[in-house]
């Protein structure tokens, strides 16, 4: 029967579905996963969420739209696999994105390069950092989603390559850059990089030791000292 009061926050129910779903993927995770991380019975999260289908709308919705998580029906229904990407489609669209990047990529070199480089590292890692719930979320379950994988990975994460990219390539052949084999490959190690420190090293086993801020400004120097010659007019 739908309308039934919970008799725990649904915010809980929801954070421990991305949490699982983040940790083992959506094909992975099971209803049991979620139901034991709540120290919930199987069949008692069914008084939550119809499906799996729903845990993952509950999820999506609670890391995205987190005040409209309370408005919602129990048991929880899935929803179209298009809601969910345009669920996605419209926090991108609120979001600031990474303005220091666009306008550095579209406008020619008026200061030194390792200030432009050191700040656009800066606001990507900040980035990551700030919505790592989100993206890992949204990286687990694209597998499952055909629509939200192309919005995600072709549209989305695949045009701030090409701007970092853009960026790179201007900055060499204005000879403030050291010259790279391949630039897309360099855009992603900068991008694979960051991530991995801002957003997949919480969930790795062996990494406790690393700090938030020492991984930041780590990563910061050795990526300027990776494309920054170190000797010349923006070295001196």
């Amino acid at each position: 029967m739908r309308g039934r009061v919970a008799a725990r926050p649904l915010a809980d129910i929801a954070d421990a579905a991305c949490q699982v779903f983040a940790d083992k993927g959506f094909r992975s995770a099971g209803i049991s996963d979620v139901a034991a991380a709540l120290g919930l019975s199987h069949g008692a999260l069914y008084t939550y969420v119809e499906s799996k289908q729903a845990l993952l709308h509950l999820a999506l919705l609670r890391a995205l739209r987190p005040g409209e998580v309370d408005t919602l029906t129990l048991p929880v229904a899935a929803v179209a696999p298009h809601r969910l990407t345009g669920m996605f489609d419209s926090w991108v669209a609120d979001q600031a994105g990474l303005p220091i990047l666009a306008e550095s990529a579209a406008r020619l070199p008026d200061r030194p390069v390792e200030q432009e480089l050191g700040e656009i590292l800066d606001e990507l890692y900040e980035f990551i950092d700030r919505n790592r719930q989100i993206l890992e979320l949204v990286e687990w379950c694209a597998s499952e989603l055909p629509e939200l994988a192309q919005l995600y990975f072709v549209q989305r994460r695949r045009a701030m390559l090409e701007q970092l990219g853009e960026f790179l390539q201007s900055r060499i052949d204005a000879h403030r850059l050291r010259p790279v084999p391949d630039v897309g490959a360099a855009a992603r190690f900068v991008v694979e990089t960051i991530a991995w420190f801002a957003m997949h090293r919480h969930g790795d086993p062996d990494s406790a030791m690393l700090d938030d801020v020492g991984s930041r400004t780590t990563v910061r120097y050795l990526l300027i000292a990776a494309f920054v010659p170190a000797a010349g007019p923006d070295r001196q």
